[in-house]
């Protein structure tokens, strides 16, 4: 089968499934770029989560590109020229990819990989705290639900990537699959903790007014 074909057939099945594709279709919203996330997710009170996608294999998709696993993958199947410079390849390890720099709000920096916005959506109308502090108002800004819908995964995560591996994860059963979304949720943890999710403007107020109480002590 060719890949093209391949990625008609996955999406069919994505569409089957009545998924929503939300990485694959059309969007009103525009990127804003990592950087406008750690002003909140860098944070301890927040969970910190730019610290996990820093460590993890997202933040070092595009960098993999420049490597000689990723030079001699692009040479088997016919790319020409660097695969960090191939289409074929940043689709998956660039966020934003293909989108018209009109929609790219604030500079989007292919060395960041996949960050933030390639799993959540692009981030300008519901990075506001505001915003992000409800969670229906944030979706109804382009917030994605990155924890419940797999196709924003397996857009990328699927038999037609070169180094897709059949038996990567392991069942309870002990079957093995080369995706499964629970489990490699689980590989990523980075939540909001419980106790801070619609509280976080109130919770750093009260931690700021701490902070100046001590210092002024």
């Amino acid at each position: 089968m060719r890949r093209a074909d391949c990625r008609l057939s996955l999406l069919a099945c994505l569409l089957g499934l009545g998924l929503s594709l939300p990485a694959l279709a059309g969007e009103e919203h525009d990127y804003v770029g990592v950087e406008k996330c750690r002003t909140c997710h860098e944070k301890e009170l927040m969970g910190d989560q730019i610290a996990v996608w820093s460590a993890g294999p997202h933040a070092r998709a595009y960098e993999t590109l420049q490597g000689e696993q990723s030079a001699s993958i692009a040479l088997e199947l016919g790319i020409e020229g660097p695969a960090d410079e191939s289409d074929a390849c940043l689709r998956c390890h660039v966020t934003a990819f293909g989108v018209p720099p009109t929609r790219i709000a604030n500079p989007v920096s292919a060395s960041d990989g996949v960050q933030c916005e390639s799993c959540h959506g692009p981030g300008r109308d519901y990075r506001k705290k505001k915003i992000m502090s409800d969670r229906e108002k944030a979706e109804k800004k382009g917030l994605w639900n990155a924890h419940e819908d797999v196709a924003i995964c397996v857009a990328c995560h699927n038999p037609e990537s070169p180094t897709f591996d059949p038996e990567r994860y392991a069942l309870a059963d002990g079957t093995t699959v080369g995706f499964d979304f629970e489990l490699a949720k689980t590989r990523v943890p980075h939540a909001i903790p419980e106790d801070v999710k619609g509280r976080f403007i109130e919770l750093e107020k009260a931690e700021k007014a701490a902070k100046k109480a001590a210092e002024a002590q």
